[in-house]
C-alpha cells in the first residue's frame, strides 16, 4: 500500500502550505497574547504560559527574519 500525497507536489502546492502554516502559527501566537491581555487587564491573573507562548513568538519570528536576511 502506497501511503502519501495521491497526486504529483508541485511548487505552487509547497507554497500554500508554506503560506497556511506561517498564517495559522501567526495567528495561534496573536491569540495568545491576546488571551494574556484579557486575562491580565480583565482578571488580574498573570498567565505565564500564555506570556511564554507569546515571548517565544515574538523572539523566534525576529530571529529568523534576521537569520534570513543576513543568509539571502
Amino acid at each position: 500500500m502506497k501511503v502519501g500525497i495521491p497526486w504529483p507536489v508541485d511548487e505552487r502546492f509547497l507554497m500554500h502550505r508554506l503560506r497556511s502554516t506561517s498564517t495559522a502559527g501567526i495567528a495561534v501566537a496573536v491569540l495568545a497574547i491576546l488571551l494574556f491581555a484579557w486575562h491580565f487587564y480583565v482578571d488580574g491573573f498573570w498567565s505565564w504560559d500564555l506570556l511564554g507562548l507569546g515571548v517565544t513568538f515574538v523572539v523566534l519570528k525576529l530571529g529568523l527574519l534576521l537569520w534570513y536576511r543576513l543568509k539571502d
